[in-house]
């Protein structure tokens, strides 16, 4: 004979399970449904008009998708808008975004990780005074250091190359990265440092063989930063390149703010997309480990 308790008589036993249907789910699901149209109906007028002719825009059917689709403005945007006294589109500025980023970003995030590393697990003297330092060179405008800089690669031989826009970026990524690496690696467990530096092993080789395969979602985060901050860029650009050398961002100003001819929309959406789409295109692949990376190293310290 099997016992009944009265537990068991009682009925389920727990919360009750939450109404999909709530009003509190209604009002959460909502206001994240209407601020995702806010961002995303921008975007959508820009993809359309990217794919309209001239004639179809004239009509002025902003939100209504193309009755005949084209790709020409796509084309017109890469290889042939003018941007200045040459006509070559996006092509040039595109390369030379990809010369500027990669290097950039390379040495940077190098340099930064050597550094958070060494500030968070070798105490060194006056380590809280470069620290101090180094942080409080991210809190100086930009506008306040254009003039001192172009002084500065004038007199290295680098003024109007890619060279010094290189060094610039560099520079002026170090602070904040810094800042991350340091956070970052001081929420690692102390004991691993521990029992590798009793196991023999140097500054270098805890780096290597400890710390960096540990900080994967730090490094996306430093990445997904520095490779939008310096595509993006505008003002370093402008500033200390010249006219054959200007990053993407130029030459897409140079595009939409032109006043010869006539106004095409289209060119100027296409072109606009175009120039974001690399951005765009490492934030949805490392979304992920840009979330896990913000939250381990942005937070502590």
């Amino acid at each position: 004979m099997v016992d009944v308790t009265p537990d068991a008589l009682a009925g389920p036993q727990g919360p009750k399970p939450r109404k999909t249907f709530s009003r509190r789910n209604i009002f959460l699901y909502g206001t994240l449904i209407m601020v995702a149209l806010y961002y995303a109906l921008p975007l959508y007028v820009m993809i359309i008009t990217s794919m309209k002719g001239m004639p179809e825009i004239r009509l002025g059917n902003v939100f209504s998708p193309p009755v005949e689709i084209t790709f020409a403005p796509w084309v017109k945007a890469w290889s042939e808008a003018c941007t200045g006294l040459t006509c070559e589109g996006l092509s040039t500025g595109f390369w030379n975004s990809v010369r500027i980023t990669i290097p950039s970003v390379i040495a940077s995030i190098a340099i930064a990780s050597v550094n958070g590393y060494a500030l968070a697990n070798w105490k060194f003297k006056g380590a809280d005074a470069f620290f101090t330092i180094l942080i409080f060179g991210a809190f100086i405008p930009y506008q306040v250091m254009l003039y001192p800089i172009v002084i500065m690669l004038r007199e290295m031989g680098l003024y109007g190359s890619l060279s010094g826009l290189v060094i610039v970026h560099t520079i002026f990524g170090m602070p904040i990265l810094t800042l991350l690496f340091r956070n970052y690696f001081t929420s690692l467990p102390e004991e691993l440092f521990k029992a590798a530096r009793v196991d023999g092993a140097g500054f270098w080789g805890i780096y290597f063989r400890i710390m960096l395969p540990m900080s994967v979602p730090i490094f996306t985060v430093a990445v997904i930063l520095q490779v939008t901050g310096i595509w993006n860029d505008f003002l370093f650009g402008v500033v200390y390149t010249r006219p054959e050398s200007y990053p993407m961002t130029v030459a897409l100003n140079n595009i939409v703010n032109s006043t010869q001819g006539v106004k095409e929309y289209n060119v100027n959406m296409a072109a606009t997309i175009i120039t974001g789409l690399v951005p765009l295109t490492i934030y949805f692949v490392s979304g992920k480990l840009f979330v896990r990376g913000i939250a381990a190293g942005a937070v502590k310290g």
